[in-house]
């Protein structure tokens, strides 16, 4: 079942009224003759496309809407996280044990601040903030198959309104070490 918000639904109700509306214009332009003349037309599908196939390929890539694209990233190295966050971090990598309970559970990157991965990728982590009465804005989210062995880390102070990918990740152990 689909889910509508007052925001789609007011969407909804605007393309449905601007159809109408077209469709009403188009009407009395066919039927009438100095309208017909007066008005630019919109090109048919098939004049866009023979328009689209006579354009250099370069040009009709850039006239192309590109997709949502993720903000360049900003970088952090281990060394300049906050302690508190160089802590979380050594800790992922121990896999634990963690202070919060909600310490490991699946980051869903609804932000789409985050490069797209499958759904499950991504986990978060709590940074202790000092003084807070709770667990604070600062998260660090890993990503990758294995929890206790990310491929890339990002931080936020902000509560995931923006991220720093974590670089020199030196608290990652080596992997011949691991039991």
């Amino acid at each position: 079942m689909i889910s509508l918000t007052s925001s789609r639904l007011i969407t909804v109700a605007l393309l449905v009224s601007s159809l109408f509306t077209l469709s009403a214009c188009e009407e009395k332009q066919a039927n009438d003759p100095a309208l017909q003349q007066s008005v630019a037309t919109v090109p048919t599908q098939e004049e866009t496309i023979r328009q689209e196939e006579t354009v250099p390929q370069e040009e009709a890539v850039s006239a192309v809407p590109q997709e949502e694209t993720v903000p360049q990233e900003e970088t952090i190295s281990t060394q300049q996280l906050p302690p508190e966050a160089q802590q979380t971090l050594a800790l992922i990598y121990q896999n634990g044990p963690f202070p919060y309970d909600r310490d490991g559970i699946i980051f869903g990157n609804r932000e789409k601040l985050l490069p797209m991965e499958p759904n499950g990728y991504y986990r978060e982590y709590t940074v202790p903030t000092p003084g807070a009465k709770d667990r604070g804005a600062r998260r660090i989210v890993c990503g990758g198959e294995k929890p206790s062995a990310p491929e890339r880390c990002y931080y936020t102070a902000d509560h995931y309104l923006s991220f720093q990918f974590i670089l020199d990740e030196t608290a990652r152990p080596d992997e011949t070490t691991k039991p």
